[in-house]
């Protein structure tokens, strides 16, 4: 995988910062975790905006919040055997690659989200964005 160019799917080593972090002064996330690329759009001087969902080890606090990952799809991505969910009401935006973006190795991905289960977490975040339930948090260089 390159991190060259960001692309919808992939799934990234990042340094997550939580609404309830920003919303408390924070700047930086607190650790670094698996997140999931939803959309890759350009801005005004054609640079790589990237929206992110973060993966967690902590259970949606209700229905609609997170979608589960898979055990087949955390084994394929390299991540452990502990169960995961796709949080669906919150996201990160940031300028690709931005300084928060943390390498594995040589490189930034795990992988990339099977088609179906990328679906269902677009389909997911529809939902919060029509409930009003979606948030966002803009990153800083």
């Amino acid at each position: 995988m390159n991190i060259d160019k960001p692309t919808q799917r992939q799934v990234i080593r990042y340094s997550y910062l939580w609404l309830r972090e920003a919303k408390g002064g924070h700047e930086q996330g607190r650790k670094d975790r698996p997140c999931a690329i939803v959309l890759v759009a350009p801005d005004e001087q054609n640079r790589d905006q990237v929206l992110v969902a973060p993966i967690t080890h902590s259970p949606p606090a209700g229905v609609g919040n997170a979608i589960e990952l898979p055990a087949a799809v955390k084994a394929q991505l390299g991540l452990d055997s502990r169960r995961s969910w796709i949080v669906t009401t919150e996201l990160n935006r940031f300028r690709w690659p931005g300084p928060d973006l943390q390498r594995l190795d040589d490189d930034a991905v795990y992988g990339e989200l099977p088609m179906p289960l990328f679906r269902q977490l677009v389909q997911s975040m529809k939902v919060n964005i029509r409930a009003g339930r979606l948030r966002t948090v803009t990153r800083t260089e």
